[in-house]
Protein backbone atom coordinates (compact mmCIF):
# COMPACT_ATOMS: atom_id res chain seq x y z
CA UNK A 1 0.00 0.00 0.00
CA UNK A 2 2.76 2.42 0.60
CA UNK A 3 4.47 1.42 -2.65
CA UNK A 4 1.24 3.19 -4.38
CA UNK A 5 0.22 5.95 -2.60
CA UNK A 6 4.24 6.96 -2.78
CA UNK A 7 4.27 6.08 -6.03
CA UNK A 8 0.92 8.04 -6.99
CA UNK A 9 2.55 11.03 -5.26
CA UNK A 10 6.01 10.91 -7.19
CA UNK A 11 4.83 10.03 -10.80
CA UNK A 12 2.21 12.39 -10.98
CA UNK A 13 -0.71 10.03 -11.98
CA UNK A 14 -3.93 11.38 -12.69
CA UNK A 15 -5.63 10.15 -9.60
CA UNK A 16 -5.25 10.02 -5.68
CA UNK A 17 -5.38 7.51 -3.16
CA UNK A 18 -8.97 8.17 -1.55
CA UNK A 19 -8.98 5.56 1.66
CA UNK A 20 -7.04 3.18 3.53
CA UNK A 21 -9.85 0.82 4.85
CA UNK A 22 -8.23 -2.12 7.18
CA UNK A 23 -9.69 -4.91 8.98
CA UNK A 24 -6.89 -4.64 11.60
CA UNK A 25 -7.30 -1.71 13.77
CA UNK A 26 -3.45 -1.82 14.89
CA UNK A 27 -2.62 -2.38 11.06
CA UNK A 28 0.62 -0.29 10.33
CA UNK A 29 -0.90 1.20 7.20
CA UNK A 30 -3.38 2.99 9.21
CA UNK A 31 -0.95 5.10 10.47
CA UNK A 32 0.90 5.78 7.50
CA UNK A 33 -2.41 6.79 5.75
CA UNK A 34 -3.02 9.51 9.05
CA UNK A 35 0.91 10.84 8.47
CA UNK A 36 0.32 11.45 4.69
CA UNK A 37 -3.42 13.06 4.77
CA UNK A 38 -4.93 10.20 3.23
CA UNK A 39 -8.61 9.16 5.38
CA UNK A 40 -8.41 5.99 7.17
CA UNK A 41 -11.29 3.81 8.61
CA UNK A 42 -11.47 0.15 10.45
CA UNK A 43 -13.83 -2.03 9.91
CA UNK A 44 -12.72 -4.97 12.37
CA UNK A 45 -14.09 -8.85 11.48
CA UNK A 46 -13.71 -9.65 14.53
CA UNK A 47 -17.26 -7.63 15.45
CA UNK A 48 -19.25 -9.55 12.99
CA UNK A 49 -21.31 -12.90 12.93
CA UNK A 50 -20.66 -13.86 9.37
CA UNK A 51 -18.43 -13.24 6.39
CA UNK A 52 -21.70 -11.81 4.65
CA UNK A 53 -22.18 -9.00 7.82
CA UNK A 54 -18.70 -8.35 7.53
CA UNK A 55 -18.43 -7.85 3.69
CA UNK A 56 -21.09 -5.50 3.62
CA UNK A 57 -20.26 -3.05 6.29
CA UNK A 58 -16.82 -3.29 4.41
CA UNK A 59 -18.81 -2.53 1.35
CA UNK A 60 -20.18 0.54 2.84
CA UNK A 61 -16.98 1.53 4.38
CA UNK A 62 -15.52 1.80 0.99
CA UNK A 63 -18.09 3.20 -1.33
CA UNK A 64 -18.07 6.22 1.22
CA UNK A 65 -15.01 7.17 -0.89
CA UNK A 66 -16.36 5.88 -3.79
CA UNK A 67 -13.06 4.52 -5.24
CA UNK A 68 -12.72 4.08 -9.02
CA UNK A 69 -10.56 1.04 -8.02
CA UNK A 70 -10.13 -1.10 -4.99
CA UNK A 71 -6.54 -2.48 -4.28
CA UNK A 72 -5.92 -5.28 -2.00
CA UNK A 73 -2.44 -4.64 -0.21
CA UNK A 74 -1.79 -7.11 2.91
CA UNK A 75 -5.35 -7.91 3.22
CA UNK A 76 -6.02 -11.89 4.11
CA UNK A 77 -9.37 -12.53 4.05
CA UNK A 78 -11.50 -14.69 1.49
CA UNK A 79 -14.19 -12.27 0.60
CA UNK A 80 -17.75 -13.35 -0.52
CA UNK A 81 -18.89 -14.02 -4.16
CA UNK A 82 -21.05 -10.76 -3.51
CA UNK A 83 -18.38 -8.59 -2.24
CA UNK A 84 -16.31 -9.28 -5.23
CA UNK A 85 -19.07 -9.30 -8.00
CA UNK A 86 -19.74 -5.62 -6.86
CA UNK A 87 -16.43 -4.31 -7.85
CA UNK A 88 -15.84 -6.68 -10.31
CA UNK A 89 -13.29 -5.26 -12.90
CA UNK A 90 -12.11 -2.28 -10.68
CA UNK A 91 -10.87 -4.77 -7.72
CA UNK A 92 -6.89 -5.60 -7.75
CA UNK A 93 -5.10 -7.74 -5.43
CA UNK A 94 -1.00 -8.88 -5.82
CA UNK A 95 -0.01 -12.79 -4.83
CA UNK A 96 3.20 -13.80 -3.58
CA UNK A 97 3.77 -16.34 -6.50
CA UNK A 98 3.39 -16.80 -10.61
CA UNK A 99 0.18 -17.48 -10.71
CA UNK A 100 -1.32 -20.04 -11.66
CA UNK A 101 1.30 -21.70 -9.57
CA UNK A 102 1.16 -21.98 -5.63
CA UNK A 103 -2.14 -20.03 -4.82
CA UNK A 104 -3.23 -19.91 -0.95
CA UNK A 105 -0.61 -19.21 1.81
CA UNK A 106 2.65 -20.37 2.60
CA UNK A 107 3.73 -19.62 -1.50
CA UNK A 108 7.10 -19.31 -0.84
CA UNK A 109 7.70 -22.56 1.54
CA UNK A 110 5.81 -24.56 -1.46
CA UNK A 111 7.92 -23.00 -4.13
CA UNK A 112 10.84 -24.28 -2.27
CA UNK A 113 9.30 -27.88 -2.17
CA UNK A 114 8.52 -28.00 -5.37
CA UNK A 115 11.94 -26.97 -6.14
CA UNK A 116 11.44 -24.24 -8.73
CA UNK A 117 13.53 -22.74 -9.99
CA UNK A 118 12.14 -19.18 -10.61
CA UNK A 119 9.45 -17.90 -7.84
CA UNK A 120 7.61 -14.55 -7.77
CA UNK A 121 4.45 -12.25 -7.78
CA UNK A 122 1.07 -11.51 -9.59
CA UNK A 123 -1.17 -8.18 -10.08
CA UNK A 124 -4.42 -9.80 -11.02
CA UNK A 125 -8.21 -8.81 -11.11
CA UNK A 126 -10.03 -10.32 -8.28
CA UNK A 127 -12.78 -13.19 -9.20
CA UNK A 128 -14.58 -15.13 -6.91
CA UNK A 129 -12.51 -17.97 -7.43
CA UNK A 130 -9.11 -17.60 -4.54
CA UNK A 131 -6.25 -16.48 -6.20
CA UNK A 132 -7.82 -16.41 -10.00
CA UNK A 133 -8.77 -13.41 -12.40
CA UNK A 134 -6.88 -11.90 -15.15
CA UNK A 135 -3.27 -11.62 -14.26
CA UNK A 136 -2.17 -8.12 -15.40
CA UNK A 137 1.80 -8.02 -14.52
CA UNK A 138 4.28 -10.61 -13.24
CA UNK A 139 7.60 -10.42 -11.85
CA UNK A 140 9.96 -13.40 -11.72
CA UNK A 141 12.62 -13.85 -8.95
CA UNK A 142 15.36 -16.63 -8.77
CA UNK A 143 15.27 -19.30 -5.84
CA UNK A 144 18.80 -19.62 -4.63
CA UNK A 145 20.89 -22.45 -3.56
CA UNK A 146 20.45 -21.71 0.58
CA UNK A 147 17.28 -19.71 0.33
CA UNK A 148 14.55 -20.34 2.80
CA UNK A 149 10.83 -19.10 2.87
CA UNK A 150 12.14 -15.95 4.98
CA UNK A 151 14.42 -15.35 2.21
CA UNK A 152 12.57 -15.84 -0.33
CA UNK A 153 10.22 -13.66 0.90
CA UNK A 154 12.03 -10.62 0.87
CA UNK A 155 13.00 -11.00 -2.33
CA UNK A 156 9.33 -11.06 -4.06
CA UNK A 157 8.25 -8.09 -1.69
CA UNK A 158 11.21 -6.11 -3.55
CA UNK A 159 9.51 -7.01 -6.64
CA UNK A 160 5.85 -6.40 -5.43
CA UNK A 161 6.81 -3.17 -4.80
CA UNK A 162 7.70 -2.63 -8.57
CA UNK A 163 4.78 -3.71 -10.09
CA UNK A 164 1.64 -2.83 -8.07
CA UNK A 165 2.52 0.30 -8.22
CA UNK A 166 3.31 -0.24 -12.11
CA UNK A 167 -0.05 -2.19 -12.76
CA UNK A 168 -2.32 0.64 -10.63
CA UNK A 169 -1.12 3.21 -12.59
CA UNK A 170 -1.83 1.45 -16.12
CA UNK A 171 -5.90 1.23 -14.95
CA UNK A 172 -5.90 5.14 -13.67
CA UNK A 173 -4.28 5.85 -16.93
CA UNK A 174 -7.38 3.79 -18.25
CA UNK A 175 -4.97 1.88 -20.41
CA UNK A 176 -6.43 -1.65 -19.16
CA UNK A 177 -9.26 -3.99 -20.41
CA UNK A 178 -10.31 -6.89 -19.81
CA UNK A 179 -10.86 -9.34 -22.96
CA UNK A 180 -12.67 -12.59 -20.69
CA UNK A 181 -9.84 -14.02 -18.76
CA UNK A 182 -7.71 -11.52 -19.92
CA UNK A 183 -6.25 -8.01 -19.35
CA UNK A 184 -5.26 -6.32 -22.09
CA UNK A 185 -2.74 -3.20 -22.18
CA UNK A 186 -2.84 -0.72 -24.22
CA UNK A 187 -0.34 0.41 -25.85
CA UNK A 188 1.34 -2.50 -25.06
CA UNK A 189 4.59 -2.28 -23.15
CA UNK A 190 5.77 -5.42 -20.68
CA UNK A 191 3.51 -6.81 -18.26
CA UNK A 192 6.40 -8.80 -16.78
CA UNK A 193 9.35 -8.39 -14.89
CA UNK A 194 12.80 -10.15 -14.14
CA UNK A 195 14.99 -9.24 -11.04
CA UNK A 196 18.47 -10.33 -10.74
CA UNK A 197 20.31 -11.97 -7.32
CA UNK A 198 19.76 -8.59 -6.02
CA UNK A 199 16.20 -8.45 -6.17
CA UNK A 200 15.86 -5.49 -8.62
CA UNK A 201 14.25 -5.46 -12.11
CA UNK A 202 16.01 -6.09 -15.18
Amino acid sequence: MEAVVRACAREGWPARVAAVVSNRPEAAGLAFAAVNGIAAEVVDNRRFDSREAFDGELARAIDRHEPDLVVLAGFMRVLTDAFVERYAGRMMNIHPSLLPSFKGLRTHQQALDAGVRLHGASVHFVTPALDHGPIVAQAAVPVLAGDDATALEQRVLAVEHQIYPRAVRWFVEGRLALDGERAVLTPPEPQWLFADIAGEGV
